[in-house]
């Protein structure tokens, strides 16, 4: 009989520790926002490994659709930038407007690219691991879910704010990546903060050359349709 109690007084255990390992089960949506906010681990801990789970859900189409609202949100933030520095306006001309577009582009496509991929190198450094197919999904997934304070941009299109607002919202999404990237790694926090500074950093340097390459490039290319225009006249 004690062979028989043992056992089952075991499972009991392990059915009521399943129970409580989780404690936002039957906790408010609303406190789970104001939790992740705080950048609580348990928080990302629930919405990653819970709520996020590539066998319950159609895992690839959310991933598209963050993908494409992760970059609005970035094509939204770089606006606010150019009409922040006066570049924006009824009275732009079409070289304004071309130069606007093609800085746009850049910042969203070729910086984020470089931002992922400074982001994986750092992540085979520091945590010594092979950077596989599915791991890349995994970390593109929980880089655009804890990015979610991108979502207060839409605020700037009511209100008026500064826009330096914007690398306020910027340093939240940094320290919002590294929390996640913690409970996804298990490692150490100052491990994941500097993953994710470095590949902020790099991909704040690649934008700032591309601007200065395509502002540069079409300065040159005006001026030689100006001067071939006065050659011709």
């Amino acid at each position: 009989m004690h062979s028989v109690r043992v056992p089952c007084q075991n499972a009991l255990r392990a059915v009521f520790s399943r129970a409580v390992a989780d404690e936002y089960i039957e906790c408010e949506i609303m406190i789970l926002v104001i939790d992740l906010i705080l950048h609580k681990p348990k928080a990302y801990r629930h919405l990653l490994h819970n709520v996020i789970n590539q066998k319950t859900m159609k895992f690839q189409g959310l991933l598209w659709k963050l993908a494409i609202v992760f970059l609005l949100f970035e094509a939204h933030r770089c606006l606010i930038l150019e009409s922040g520095k006066g570049k924006t306006g009824s009275s732009m001309s079409f070289s304004s407007l071309v130069s606007i577009c093609l800085k746009v582009l850049a910042d969203v496509l070729f910086g984020n690219f470089m931002f992922l991929l400074t982001f994986f190198f750092m992540i085979k450094i520091f945590f010594h691991v092979s950077i596989t197919i599915s791991r890349r999904i995994d970390l593109l997934l929980i880089l655009m879910i804890s990015s979610y304070f991108k979502i207060f941009l839409v605020a700037m299109m009511v209100w008026e704010f500064p826009s330096s607002v914007i690398f306020i919202i910027e340093l939240f999404c940094l320290s919002s990546n590294a929390v996640a990237l913690k409970v996804m790694t298990e490692s150490t926090m100052s491990r994941c903060v500097w993953t994710c500074f470095f590949a902020y950093a790099i991909k704040f340097l690649v934008t700032q050359i591309l601007e200065l390459i395509l502002l540069g490039q079409l300065m040159q290319g005006w001026s030689q349709i100006s001067s071939s225009f006065l050659k011709s006249a």
